[in-house]
Order: structure tokens, then C-alpha cells, then sequence
């Protein structure tokens, strides 16, 4: 498995610098002046990683600087909340992650409309998660673990990054469909939750492998499963929740970019555009294929549609899980 391992140890650190410099490029009528990029998760997460890494090539190509805001909190709705309050002018944007279609569900007194008051502008890509358990774990396949929390009510313990955060609602989708009880553990961020699995204080974590991969390759780790309906590239080895025998238990996790609900079409054009633009470059799809992503390419409109369908989706599964947001 080829990874980047610079990158993950910089994430697992949790402190990437915020601001990125822009470098020589042409001058453009759009944009003229500095970008703030506000991601409502900890610095070092999956979901900030994957945006420094965008927003860096994005800075050289638009010659201007862009700040990368970290406003973690209430579920990611502090951050995306300044978003949306932003003026709609492309020069505040929001960069989060699927936990954004949960909003709705978990958090009904947010201060914004998740499907009203943002605009698509593009999806980043999706990120296989990973369910890892420490090395001294006594798990070693899914269905071990999965045997032992229903021989015994509670007995298993699961990290999240968060209530509702991506890592959260794929174990949850594991546990419905595998029929199981256990005791979830939120943290504040992927990091933290990657720490305790590591020792064992907690049984097992989704983890997204752009923040777990150089930590599975050293054996830090052990990898039971992965979330996504296919099999990672990087983890060929390691089967789906869907194949071990539990329908309905797949979860597709991303990132992306959205700027506030009023911000004109044309600038959101030219953001998806210059987006895309960098994504298909391949010195930027070696990176992030070498960090487990995987392209997502949809456009403005067809990422607000996905947005609605996620928003229909995930309330039933909230419901059905009796997840409790703010």
C-alpha cells in the first residue's frame, strides 16, 4: 500500500499551519482579493487534511492567500454557521465533510438551513473508513467483534470524531445492521479517537484511511473492515461490511466545498471549475490516490442533490439509532 506518509503524520500531530501562501499566477477579475476557508472540524482530521492539501494548489493558481479557519464545535455547526452568514461574494467558503447532511436531524435549532443555505460547489472526493482496533485487540475479523457485542449488551465500546461525525454514523450503520448494543465514546476530533483505539481504551474506531493508513502499514493498527461498498485499493486485503454479511451497513464518506446559499452562479462556476481543474491534474490525483481518495466528480447542482437525498437518507438512520444531537 502506497502512502503518504508525511501527510498522515502531520495529521495524526493535529497541527497543520493555517495559513496558505499564494504563489505566481495570473491575474483575474475574479478572484481579487484573499479567500477563508472555514472548516467546522479540529485541524489534523480527514476533512481538514484533504482541503489544505486543494486549497494549497488553489492559492498558486488564483495568486492569492487563502486562511484556513478551524472552528470545530456543536457538531461542525459553529463553523458552517459563520459560512453561512458570510457574504455571498466566493471569498468565504466552507469546507466539511458528509457529516454536513446530518445536521438537519441531530441539530434542528442549527442557525442555518443545510439544504437552503449553502451552494454546492464541489465534492473533493470520498474517503474509505476503516474499522481499526488496537493490536493487542482479541478481535481479529469483523465478526468476532461483532459475536462478542451480541453475546453481551454493552460490552463493546466505538470512537467517533464527534456525535454525527462520518466515523460516527458508519459504526452506527454497522451496529444497526449487525443487530448489536455498545457504548459509544465522541471525541473532539479523529486524532483523539485514533489515540485511545491505539491503546485499546476504546474497541475499535472508523477511521478514515488518509489519517490511519501509515499507522495500519506499521502495525499500530489492525484493520477488521472497511466502510465503503467497495473495497479500498490501498486495502485490498480488507472486506467490506457489506460482503461480511451485513446488508446495508455501507457508508460513503466525503469532503467537499460549499459557499454560501446567494453567492452568484458564475462564481460558484469558476470555483467548481479551477476545483476541478486541479483534482484532474495528475500530480494532485497522485496525491491524493497515495492518501486513499477517491474521485467524486459531480457538479454544483448534482452535489446539492446529493446533499437532499443524504439529508432524506440519514434522518431515517438517525431515528432508527436514537442518535441525540444539540
Amino acid at each position: 500500500m502506497t502512502i503518504t506518509r508525511r501527510v498522515f503524520a502531520a495529521a495524526a500531530l493535529g497541527g497543520l499551519a493555517a495559513p496558505i501562501s499564494s504563489g505566481g499566477a495570473r491575474a483575474q477579475a475574479f478572484p481579487s482579493k484573499p479567500f477563508r476557508v472555514v472548516v467546522p472540524f479540529t485541524a489534523g482530521s480527514a476533512s481538514d487534511v484533504v482541503p489544505r492539501l486543494v486549497f494549497d494548489a488553489l492559492a498558486k493558481d488564483f495568486n492569492q492567500n487563502i486562511l484556513i479557519d478551524n472552528r470545530p464545535g456543536a457538531g461542525g455547526t459553529i463553523g458552517s454557521g459563520l459560512v453561512a452568514r458570510a457574504d455571498p461574494d466566493g471569498y468565504t467558503l466552507l469546507a466539511t465533510a458528509s457529516a454536513h447532511t446530518n445536521i438537519p436531524s441531530l441539530y434542528p435549532d442549527a442557525p442555518y438551513d443545510t439544504a437552503r443555505d449553502f451552494a454546492g460547489v464541489i465534492p473533493l472526493g470520498s474517503l474509505p473508513q476503516v474499522l481499526v482496533v488496537a493490536p493487542s485487540s482479541p478481535y481479529t475479523s469483523l465478526r468476532d467483534l461483532v459475536d462478542a457485542a451480541r453475546a453481551k449488551r454493552g460490552a463493546i465500546s466505538y470512537a467517533s470524531a464527534g456525535i454525527g461525525s462520518g466515523s460516527h454514523f458508519a459504526a452506527e450503520r454497522l451496529r444497526l445492521s449487525a443487530g448489536f448494543e455498545g457504548v459509544h465514546v465522541p471525541y473532539k476530533g479523529g486524532p483523539e479517537a485514533i489515540a485511545d483505539t491505539m491503546t485499546g481504551r476504546v474497541d475499535f474506531f472508523f477511521c478514515p484511511l488518509a489519517l490511519c493508513g501509515a499507522l495500519i502499514e506499521d502495525k499500530r493498527l489492525r484493520p477488521l473492515a472497511v466502510s465503503s461498498p467497495a473495497r479500498a485499493t490501498a486495502l485490498p486485503d480488507v472486506p467490506t461490511t457489506l460482503e461480511t454479511g451485513y446488508a446495508d451497513s455501507d457508508y460513503t464518506f466525503w469532503v467537499g466545498v460549499f459557499a454560501p446559499a446567494k453567492t452568484p452562479v458564475d462564481v460558484v462556476a469558476k470555483l467548481h471549475d479551477s476545483i476541478q481543474a486541479i483534482l484532474s491534474a495528475a500530480d494532485m490525483r497522485s496525491k491524493l490516490a497515495n492518501m486513499a481518495v477517491d474521485p467524486m466528480p459531480l457538479s454544483p447542482a448534482e452535489f446539492d442533490a446529493l446533499v437532499k437525498r443524504e439529508i432524506a437518507a440519514n434522518a431515517k438512520v438517525i431515528k432508527a439509532a436514537n442518535i441525540q444531537g444539540g
